[in-house]
């Protein structure tokens, strides 16, 4: 048994003080509040989220995308060519290290759990490994050494739009027919068998890469566990869908798909008032990216809404061009306050800003990845993060107010402590095997530079 003490911890029924946390198995087994002091002594613990929504591999590409093309009007589609020409030379050990060091960025940022949303399946030419999961087994073999927990999405991804053309020279990598990803589906499965805490869900990418017919044996073939699908993010896509099925995007999902809890759907930025409420009433959840939904322009999320009409979200950082918990939580809210002329939007009478958002994103973020965790409470892993109270800007605060700090004052800094299931990762900041996965990330880099 692991015991620890925290100051004051976020729990269940609100703020309590001196609260006694004890860990078997990975699993929270008790929770005493105003307990004396023993133990590891902690100062201010909350629940750990899951990132809800990666691609690993693209944090590789950070800064490497924003200077504009021979096109006027750069946008995601140019931005997603360049992206398909640097995965082109990702052989599977770049693609581990690359993913360990996301997934340690993520564990120092304060979440406790990554939901890879995984579609870089076979080698440069789209020729499959002997092993139709190799790439599936080095994100869980990440996953082993950077104590992450995992639920991992294989993705579906046959065809490159809605009129079913063949995949192009970028996406051919991602590329399988129904039966074969159903083998390499079955293959992750075995890859995730080491992990206690793992996860495997199925990921259609979207409605322009798969037929709509087969997204009914893609669900059941998740068989109740996550099921991610990319929805109604960009402009042109909602023109191509709408062109192609006779309806908008949501509107679609809505009508043939019956959504609820097993679902969430990345991005959501551009639908209707009417299509909001109808996919925040259905149970499912919006998959939130604000620092990559604003890196590529996609539009802002209707959340005043979505909140209005029940709906839950979960919070991801997707192309990891930063990877931030607290600033995608201050993102997610400026970006209403810049779209209504307001301030601290998304609070409520009995809840600050941060407080909501915070326990939103860790709600909807166990539901995301399946996981149990999401809340300091008896039966769930023990996914906590701790902030560092001799932080100078959380000096004297408490409550809701230290909570608000960290997320509009403060960055990863003044996260101090972070168990996953109850493995200690990452202390006084620093992630305990930091060193060694940079210097395979860096090594990892080098070799990509002397192939371009």
């Amino acid at each position: 048994m692991i015991s620890l003490w925290a100051e004051t911890a976020l729990l269940p029924s609100g703020w309590a003080q001196g609260v006694r946390i004890d860990i078997v198995e990975g699993r929270i087994a008790r929770v005493t509040p105003d307990a004396a002091p023993e133990g590891m002594r902690l100062g201010l613990v909350l629940p750990a989220p899951a990132n809800a929504h990666s691609h690993a591999f693209q944090r590789a590409m950070a800064g490497m995308t924003e200077s504009r093309g021979p096109n006027p009007t750069d946008s995601f589609w140019t931005w997603r060519q360049l992206m398909f020409r640097f995965l082109d030379r990702l052989d599977p050990d770049q693609i581990e290290a690359i993913a360990a060091f996301v997934q340690m960025e993520m564990l120092e940022a304060g979440y406790a759990c990554n939901v890879e949303f995984h579609y870089l399946h076979h080698a440069p030419g789209g020729v499959p490994y002997a092993d139709l999961a190799e790439t599936s087994a080095r994100i869980a073999a990440a996953a082993a050494e950077t104590g992450i927990g995992l639920t991992l999405l294989p993705v579906q991804y046959q065809f490159g739009g809605l009129d079913r053309r063949g995949l192009g020279p970028g996406q051919i990598r991602f590329g399988n027919n129904p039966d074969r990803f159903a083998r390499l589906h079955a293959g992750a499965g075995r890859a995730l068998a080491g992990l206690a805490d793992a996860r495997l869900g199925v990921a259609p990418h979207s409605l322009r890469a798969v037929a709509p017919e087969d997204l009914p044996a893609l669900r059941a073939l998740a068989g109740g566990a996550p099921f991610h699908m990319h929805l109604a993010e960009q402009l042109a896509e909602v023109s191509e869908v709408e062109a192609a099925l006779g309806a908008r995007p949501v509107d679609w999902v809505l009508d043939n798909m019956q959504p609820g809890a097993d679902c969430c759907f990345i991005h959501c930025t551009q639908m209707t008032p009417r299509e909001t409420e109808g996919l925040a009433r259905s149970g499912a959840i919006a998959g939130l990216c604000p620092i990559t939904e604003a890196s590529l322009g996609d539009g802002i999320f209707d959340g005043l809404r979505w909140f209005g009409a029940g709906g839950r979200i979960a919070i991801g950082s997707d192309s990891n061009i930063r990877i931030a918990l607290a600033e995608e939580l201050r993102s997610l809210d400026y970006s209403q306050r810049l779209r209504d002329h307001s301030r601290a939007a998304l609070a409520t009478e009995s809840q600050s800003t941060g407080r909501r958002l915070f326990e939103a994103a860790c709600t909807g973020g166990a539901q995301a990845a399946g996981r149990d965790c999401g809340a300091i409470a008896p039966g769930l892993w023990a996914d906590l993060l701790a902030l560092d109270m001799g932080q100078i800007d959380l000096c004297d605060k408490a409550g809701d107010m230290a909570l608000d700090t960290w997320i509009f004052a403060g960055d990863d800094r003044m996260v101090s402590d972070v168990f996953a299931a109850g493995r200690h990762v990452v202390r006084q900041g620093r992630h305990i095997a930091r060193d060694a996965i940079a210097a395979r990330y860096r090594a990892a880099m080098a070799r990509l530079k002397e192939t371009a």
